[in-house]
């Protein structure tokens, strides 16, 4: 236990580094740990994200298969998944000062509009 809380104060102190290091630092520190070089478009904080990242996978682990399996269902699909509505739930927008309310039935979701 002690060696995992001295490990995670570790790769803590790293990423607080990460987050100081200037442009071409990440991008020297990125080569190290992806083993090629950065996409040019990423920015300096998606840099430091993905190598932060990276670290605590290599550290502690990385996602679980099912969870591997859905965002790359994400991914293939361009997008999430399309929600299911229970029946009683209640949608609420406003546009143009309106509010606007559905209740979400077994059938269909009745609509009402009221102005505010």
């Amino acid at each position: 236990m002690r060696q995992q809380r001295t490990e995670a104060a570790a790769i803590e102190a790293e990423i607080a580094r990460l987050r100081s290091l200037a442009l071409d630092a990440l991008r020297r520190r990125w080569r190290l740990v992806f083993g090629r070089t950065p996409p040019a478009a990423l920015s300096k904080d998606l840099l430091g994200r993905m190598i932060s990242w990276r670290l605590q996978e290599r550290a502690f682990g990385g996602l679980d298969r099912e969870s591997l399996t859905f965002l790359d269902g994400l991914a293939r699909r361009g997008g999430s998944p399309r929600r299911q509505l229970k029946p009683g739930t209640v949608l609420v927008r406003e546009y143009a000062g309106q509010r606007h309310t559905g209740n979400v039935s077994v059938q269909s979701v009745l609509r009402r509009s009221r102005g505010e």
